[in-house]
């Protein structure tokens, strides 16, 4: 009886520590939608064409802004926000949460916070996905849900735009949130930089989706089903040094 009372309490206590402090990777659940997130905007070049691209196949997505971005581009925040997509928080520079200290990473979500009101959610995407239990924490104390994804295109990588959506179109399911750019911040050679393959896979994908599966805000997702919430940490990464030409 003991040793059963202790596995119970145990799974109890995963239970309780999943919800307050794992991080949504994605949504059980039966209907056929999935939330497309992009980071390291807004981008005055690539986010107006990728919010028309969404509009016109009536989806809606979710925007991690970085705050320094917003700042600069405020009335592309404002555009986002109108169409009924999402907002959320990247930091306001970008900085992994696992290389600064709690006062730095208190500033960059404050920082960020305020660039991209009164539009912001309490939603924050750790920069490259990086976070440890301090930092976790922290976005708890804060109000936060930490949003990372389930599935990627690579597409800070130089994909072509029918490898990614083949490869979204494989990989996507019910409840699935996906990881996009509509923007780099560090981009790993200047050809990377050019988000027109993503724009033009996500324009392929939803016209192959169309009528099977609804894009929605991960809030929207979150009301369609039961979040999936994981222990997600990982040591920071190198950051890239942009070099000047990639060969295939």
């Amino acid at each position: 009886m003991l040793n059963r009372a202790t596995r119970m309490l145990r799974r109890s206590a995963g239970v309780v520590a999943r919800r307050w402090m794992g991080t949504l990777t994605q949504v059980q659940t039966n209907q056929q939608v999935a939330a497309l997130t992009f980071d390291d905007g807004p981008d005055p070049t690539y986010t107006l064409p990728l919010l028309e691209v969404l509009e016109r196949h009536g989806a809606r997505g979710t925007f991690f802004l970085i705050g320094q971005r917003a700042r600069q581009y405020p009335e592309i925040v404002r555009r986002i926000a109108a169409g009924g997509h999402a907002i959320g928080n990247h930091t306001f520079d970008h900085r992994q949460m696992p290389l600064i200290n709690s006062i730095e990473r208190y500033t960059q979500i404050r920082r960020c916070a305020k660039a991209i009101a009164p539009c912001g959610l309490q939603l924050f995407r750790p920069p490259k996905g990086r976070q440890n239990i301090r930092s976790r924490l922290l976005l708890t104390l804060m109000g936060y849900q930490v949003v990372t994804w389930s599935v990627q295109a690579e597409d800070w990588l130089i994909r072509d735009t029918q490898w990614m959506a083949n490869r979204l179109e494989e990989q996507i399911v019910p409840g699935t949130i996906v990881l996009l750019h509509d923007s780099l911040w560090d981009p790993f050679a200047p050809e990377a930089s050019d988000r027109s393959s993503m724009i033009a896979a996500i324009d392929t994908l939803l016209q192959r989706r169309s009528g099977s599966y609804r894009f929605v805000t991960v809030p929207e997702l979150l009301r369609c089903g039961w979040p999936i919430r994981e222990h997600w940490y990982m040591p920071p990464v190198p950051e890239y040094t942009p070099i000047t030409s990639v060969r295939n």
